[in-house]
């Protein structure tokens, strides 16, 4: 699972996912990508059930490059815990995604395989994506 080292600070703020992507929203590293059309949280489970359903497709052909990384913190209260008392303990790690923003890319395999690994992996996340590639490839 995904998650950091070390952090500065173990609990934090929830804050919005709001606006637009400003980094990440080109093709740094492959041929074609996943691209978020939804702003949402992104769990680090979610991030490796998209990388084991595209890397089992493709059966380990090709190159993958995850684009995101979950480093926030989301803490949690125990079940039948009354209120107060501070907050709880770190639960699991988000990757917080604007809408426009990479969160996969591939290269070295087919068009039409690319697609398919893609589309399977977009069904494990809780948003809408949309495949892209980069111009002038075969």
């Amino acid at each position: 699972m995904l998650m950091p080292k070390r952090v500065k600070h173990r609990k934090m703020q929830r804050g919005r996912v709001k606006g637009k992507a400003s980094a990440g929203t080109t093709l740094a590293f492959g041929d074609y990508g996943l691209r978020a059309l939804e702003s949402a949280w992104i769990t680090a489970r979610q991030i490796e059930a998209m990388r084991v359903t595209t890397v089992h497709y493709l059966k380990r052909a090709g190159k993958i490059w995850i684009r995101i990384f979950p480093d926030k913190p989301v803490s949690k209260k125990p079940a039948e815990t009354r209120m107060g008392k501070g907050k709880g303990e770190p639960d699991h790690w988000v990757a917080p995604v604007r809408k426009g923003r990479i969160l996969l890319e591939l290269e070295g395999v087919p068009v039409d395989d690319a697609r398919e690994a893609l589309r399977r992996a977009s069904s494990k996340l809780p948003i809408k994506t949309r495949f892209i590639e980069r111009e002038g490839v075969l």
